[in-house]
């Protein structure tokens, strides 16, 4: 019985501990940002022969001819230095799963067994299915994470994620979500990656697109070793808005002009946060409080807009147990 409750929807709100972790994944993100300035971004990927795009608009979306009869403000707006942009990462910036990424990279180093990368990416597929966060399932796959770099070294990790950031993340990076962030960038404006994923990563990524930094989940570490504990919870849900809202008044920013993209409707309270909210390859909820609230929609995955085009949310599941099944094949073929 307590697998149905995985399929029972469940409301979230701020607990004392989603602070902590946005408080101390805002105060990691401030300090790797302050700590140099980032890389200039990687070749985009888009073709050389794409077509030209509206203002404001990424390659790759389609707009509907009555949208562009009427003329629209001016955003991103250069030179306000009181907004930024806030980027969810999984299936907003990045196809899949950047945690899962992460594991088979890991895998691919023997940090763990076939059985523990089955059981990962059983997880992740599960949670993208049912859409919800079962206390006890979540609890499950964060031990699971920790327990794999707990008594590793956190420079280790960072070197070892450069390389699977090359081996499996780079190629994933939607060009359209890619193009958006830029226009912020262009702009004069800040651009924060925020996601469940372990801060590490995250600045990997946000790095190697030339963004400002990330907000992420925060691993404790001691003299420079994981100890195998989070500081507070997963940045996810109520606590990416905690991040969000604590970095914003660190960093003397009016959320009102700020703006937030994601897929998923577990970051309603972060997109709710700002004054520009975008749905990017939204699921079927956040869709639909998209179209209720007036939020602007893209969808990267079909090259139209999801006003115009829907997809399932549940198509993802698919990609994620396919790329376990290609792990271990490959790791078979190896043997």
């Amino acid at each position: 019985m307590a697998a149905l409750g995985w399929l029972t929807p469940r409301r979230r709100s701020a607990t004392a501990r989603s602070v902590l972790a946005g408080e101390a994944s805002a105060e990691a993100a401030r300090k790797t940002a302050q700590a140099g300035a980032p890389h200039a971004p990687e070749a985009a990927g888009a073709p050389e022969d794409a077509p030209a795009s509206a203002p404001g608009e990424a390659p790759g979306t389609e707009v509907p001819a009555a949208e562009t009869e009427a003329a629209e403000p001016e955003f991103p707006v250069h030179g306000d230095d009181l907004a930024a942009a806030f980027f969810d990462l999984d299936n907003t910036v990045m196809q899949g799963a950047a945690i899962f990424h992460f594991g088979r990279g890991l895998y691919k180093r023997e940090f763990f067994r076939r059985r523990e990368l089955a059981r990962f990416a059983w997880q992740q597929a599960w949670f993208r299915l049912a859409g919800v966060e079962d206390p006890e399932h979540m609890q499950d796959a964060r031990d699971s994470a920790l327990s794999i770099v707990k008594g590793h070294k956190v420079s280790e990790l960072m070197a070892i994620g450069e390389e699977i950031y090359d081996e499996y993340m780079a190629e994933r990076i939607w060009p359209g979500t890619r193009a958006l962030a830029q226009a912020h960038l262009d702009a004069g404006q800040k651009v924060w990656l925020v996601t469940a994923a372990p801060v590490e990563t995250a600045t990997i990524i946000a790095r190697r697109l030339g963004l400002t930094g990330a907000l992420g989940t925060v691993a404790e570490s001691v003299d420079g070793v994981y100890t195998g504990r989070l500081v507070g919870e997963p940045l996810h849900g109520p606590a990416k808005a905690e991040a969000v809202r604590a970095l914003a008044a660190a960093e003397d920013l009016d959320l009102e002009r700020c703006a937030a993209y994601s897929d998923s409707h577990n970051d309603i309270p972060m997109l709710s946060l700002v004054g520009h909210p975008y749905a990017i390859n939204p699921d079927t909820k956040l869709r639909k409080h998209a179209r209720a609230n007036d939020w602007r929609l893209r969808d990267y995955r079909t090259g139209r807009k999801a006003v115009k085009v829907g997809v399932p949310a549940a198509a993802g599941v698919g990609a994620i147990a396919g790329g376990a099944a290609a792990a271990i094949a490959l790791h078979r073929r190896r043997k």
